[in-house]
């Protein structure tokens, strides 16, 4: 089973992964862009504050990345018969580069296909709040980060609240593989609501 997760900046959703990964206890994790150590060092381009990117240039550089996290990490986990978290991946371009950068939707599907070879997740959860509450959060801990991974937090609320937008737009066109839970409360408040709706499409998740 391949779950992903994603929302804006600051909606928690790497603190929710890393808790359902130890309820699993025999998940892989990986993340976008990284998870290898060549896409690790695309990631730190298209994070790093001071780096100045065409929207289509960042486009390609997310598209390597995630080739390289395909290839290397999920695809060969999927075929071991693992279950695989992936903290962002498709939807994120859609939600970013499509409504967020307004670049075109159906090319961006293409590239995805290309990039991943047509794979798609079984789940995806969208971890939802406010776009001011999450960028607060996001700059919050990126003030105490040892490493430089603003450059979106850097972006106008406008932005953010498009990203939430094109989020919530995603999920309503796809209500079975997506589930939106409530990112606002206590991380323990946010997870029992992320494992409700998990385990009401998934009922293998509860075991």
């Amino acid at each position: 089973m391949f779950i992903t997760f994603e929302g804006i900046e600051g909606s928690g959703k790497t603190t929710q992964m890393q808790k359902l990964a130890q309820r699993l206890g025999n998940a892989i994790m990986t993340k976008e862009p990284g998870g290898t150590p060549s896409a690790d060092r695309i990631r730190a381009i298209l994070l790093d504050t001071t780096s100045e990117l065409d929207p289509v240039a960042e486009l390609f550089l997310f598209a390597a990345s995630r080739r390289q996290n395909v290839v290397e990490v999920i695809r060969p986990a999927l075929e071991r018969g693992q279950v695989v978290l992936c903290d962002r991946f498709t939807d994120a371009t859609l939600a970013y580069q499509g409504f967020g950068r307004r670049l075109n939707l159906d090319q961006l599907r293409m590239l995805n296909d290309w990039a991943t070879g047509s794979l798609r997740p079984d789940l995806t959860v969208v971890f939802d709040l406010p776009e001011e509450v999450g960028v607060k959060r996001a700059r919050s801990r990126n003030a105490t980060a040892t490493t430089d991974e603003g450059r979106f937090e850097a972006e106008d609320l406008k932005f953010h609240r498009r990203v939430r937008e094109g989020y919530l737009a995603l999920a309503e066109a796809e209500p079975a593989r997506f589930a939106v839970v409530d990112a606002n409360g206590t991380v323990e408040e946010v997870f029992e609501r992320m494992m409700s709706a998990l385990t009401a499409r998934a009922p293998q998740l509860a075991a």
